[in-house]
């Protein structure tokens, strides 16, 4: 497994807070491609911001990845949001070929160029997504398709670039693919057993990665 090809970066998106929606609300939900190699450190690629870090960034959601094979999913469903509905479109930083919900798994560690980023949980929609469509029905088709996407936490800086492969290296719990982890926190259709059963695995896989 150590080194397999999993994926590729599409294209790397960032923004900076600004104004979104009829009320100015700002948000840093607006993303544009960048053409030239970044750098990423613990808290994200260098030049990305988000507005309130009380739920969004910090350490553990760092960086957003989103499957590109969504994106015509979306079209089809919303046509009306075509023109906003491409990479970048739902604020991820890297849009990803080959690689989705269904095979991405929480703890997995990834290399990208040449910095090392591991899976901590899949994106919850906000208001902001709603505001940046102005449709309400935008995060409600999110919790509904598990199409969310996932954040990574960076555990080593480095350089990265659109084209470049994503390289697995590690895989804790292959039993908990990001769209499993969906069913048990945003649709809430999750057994007392697979309940408990991710609880223990996590405990388990943040000792065996020496987490505090």
């Amino acid at each position: 497994m150590s080194g397999e090809v999993v994926g590729k970066v599409h294209s790397i998106q960032i923004g900076r807070a600004a104004p979104l929606g009829p009320e100015g609300t700002v948000s840093g939900f607006v993303k544009n491609p960048v053409a030239t190699a970044v750098e990423v450190g613990e808290l994200g690629i260098v030049g990305d911001e988000q507005a309130d870090l009380r739920v969004h960034g910090g350490p553990d959601k760092a960086v957003y990845g989103y499957a590109l094979e969504h994106y015509s999913t979306w079209r089809a469903e919303f046509p009306q949001h075509a023109m906003l509905l491409v990479p970048g479109g739902l604020g991820e930083n890297l849009t990803l070929e080959t690689c989705s919900e269904a095979d991405v798994c929480v703890h997995d560690v990834v290399q990208i160029g040449t910095a090392m980023f591991q899976v901590t949980q899949p994106r919850q929609p906000c208001f902001k997504f709603a505001l940046r469509f102005d449709d309400v029905a935008m995060p409600r088709a999110m919790i509904r398709n598990g199409y969310s996407g996932w954040y990574y936490r960076v555990l080593e800086s480095g350089r990265l670039q659109a084209g470049d492969v994503v390289r697995l290296t590690q895989r804790f719990i292959p039993r908990w693919p990001i769209e499993r982890v969906n069913r048990l926190i945003v649709q809430r259709r999750a057994t007392a057993a697979e309940r408990d059963e991710f609880r223990d695995m996590l405990k388990q896989t943040r000792m065996s990665a020496g987490e505090k």
